[in-house]
């Protein structure tokens, strides 16, 4: 009895000894930090969710605030529409299965259409936020005059007779994207005079919403006069303008810091500070539509409402610019003009909040596994042995970090809140690391560490255009640190114990 229970006892001291030296294996302590690093990219991924769901959040308020403020504007120089009466003729069935068909004739109206020869379009823009609790976008007030003049049609590129027109029923019709932006009923001068623009008219429908004028035309050579319009419209985020004249100069001015001018034209002269001024000038050569035309009326242009100072928000800006749809025959194969087509002044915010936090957690994976990686090595050159529970905690605590920032962003914005994040998680550790090793030292060197990884994720963001060769040159020093002190290490000790 006293030789099985000794034999007994053996047994269970060499299985202890085996699970000890496989539980106390360095080799099999990096596989389970490894493997716990995949896992910490599912709460990673989470808060990723987290954050798109807050930004998602952010820009369906900014929407209804706009919508009910005014949207993004789209602002076009003036065309000129005079009817004509054209007679069609078409064979109709009689529908008894004789075979026999009857002769039907319709009188279908269509239109000359002529585009401004010369525009000046100038707009005094007041954009400020608009908040609605923690959330907010972009609106702005603007003044807009627009100047310029008509020519006479050519009647020798046109399909119509000048003795067929009905210029006692001409029109000018003048269009933006959203009505409700108009403070009050436009300006709109003739040769001088003052005349009432009128509502939406459903029959010329060149705009998304048509304001239209009757104008005393009684020729082809009473077409060659000036005209002016003024009025005030609100809108939001963005001011667009379409250049339809032979020659379209536009200024816009305004008192916004950070103004982004995209489109299909850069300015040719820009000044932004506290303020901002810039003006285009603009030929005819790139414009889709032509000169003059006639047929019945087809949209003049689509407008999506696109960001484009948004990289990442169009990624088939190429197939929107060189493969438009073509619209009806009667357009006369002309191509609909897109947001591409335009000059766009965007208001963008002082800080993308959620933007920037997205960035940030991109690198989230790769400051874990630096953090991991200097954790063992603290372990091994301090002899001190952590638990892979504590790793565990300390892999929380790291992604905790994002939501925080997340969270304390959208009240204070994103500079502050990465600082108080950074800070509240290096404390929260370094104070865990101090518990675990009893030593201060250890404690702030690693605080030092960590301080050092947030402000590297730090610069990076600032450097937007030079991240990659900074964060790649950032990244080769950090290894070559790191080699370095992997030389100091005799690695061979873990295998003989």
């Amino acid at each position: 009895m006293e030789n099985n229970s000794t034999n007994e006892g053996l047994e269970n001291s060499s299985q202890k000894s085996l699970i000890e030296k496989i539980t106390s294996s360095l080799i099999v302590k990096i596989f389970v930090i490894f493997f716990l690093m995949l896992i910490l990219l599912i709460p990673l991924g989470l808060i990723g969710d987290l954050i798109s769901e807050r930004n998602n959040r952010e820009t369906n308020v900014s929407t209804e605030i706009a919508r009910k403020w005014g949207m993004d504007q789209v602002i076009t120089s003036p065309i000129i529409a005079v009817p004509y009466e054209v007679v069609r003729e078409r064979m109709k069935s009689d529908g008894e299965g004789t075979g026999t068909s009857t002769l039907v004739t319709t009188v279908v109206t269509e239109y000359a259409f002529m585009m401004a020869d010369q525009t000046q379009i100038t707009a005094t823009v007041e954009p400020e936020p608009l908040k609605r609790g923690i959330y907010q976008a972009i609106v702005y007030t603007s003044k807009i005059n627009i100047k310029g003049n008509f020519e006479a049609f050519d009647f020798s590129k046109l399909k119509v007779l000048p003795a067929d027109l009905k210029w006692q029923d001409a029109k000018l019709v003048f269009g933006i994207q959203d009505v409700k932006g108009l403070s009050e009923n436009p300006t709109f001068k003739w040769d001088g005079k003052a005349m009432e623009m009128g509502k939406y008219d459903l029959d010329i429908d060149l705009f998304k919403q048509n304001l239209t004028v009757d104008l005393p035309l009684e020729n082809n050579e009473s077409l060659n006069k000036p005209f002016e319009i003024t009025f005030d419209l609100k809108g939001s985020k963005s001011l667009n303008f379409l250049p339809l004249a032979k020659n379209t100069k536009i200024n816009v001015n305004g008192n916004w810091a950070n103004p982004s001018f995209n489109g299909n034209f850069l300015p040719d002269e820009r000044e932004v500070g506290e303020s901002f001024k810039a003006n285009w000038t603009i030929p005819d050569y790139s414009r889709k539509q032509a000169q003059q035309w006639t047929g019945e009326p087809y949209k003049i242009y689509n407008f999506q409402g696109i960001d484009l100072s948004d990289e990442d928000a169009h990624p088939n800006e190429y197939a929107a610019r060189t493969f438009p749809e073509p619209q009806s025959a009667s357009t006369d194969n002309q191509l609909t003009a897109n947001d591409y087509d335009m000059v766009q002044v965007n208001f963008l915010p002082q800080v993308d909040n959620y933007q920037k936090t997205t960035r940030v957690t991109k690198y989230g994976a790769l400051v874990i596994a630096l953090t991991f990686v200097s954790l063992v090595f603290m372990e091994i050159i301090k002899k001190q042995r952590v638990h892979i529970i504590q790793y565990v905690l300390i892999g929380f605590a790291m992604v905790l970090f994002y939501a925080l920032l997340l969270a304390i962003s959208e009240h204070i914005g994103f500079n502050f809140a990465y600082l108080i994040a950074a800070i509240a998680t290096i404390i929260l550790i370094s104070s865990f690391i101090k518990a675990i090793t009893k030593d201060m030292k250890s404690a702030l060197n690693f605080a030092a560490i960590l301080a050092l990884f947030y402000s590297f994720i730090f610069v990076l963001l600032q450097l937007r255009d030079y991240s990659l060769i900074v964060g790649t040159i950032g990244l080769f020093i950090i290894l070559a640190v790191l080699m370095r002190i992997s030389t100091k290490i005799n690695w061979y000790q873990f295998e003989k114990q």
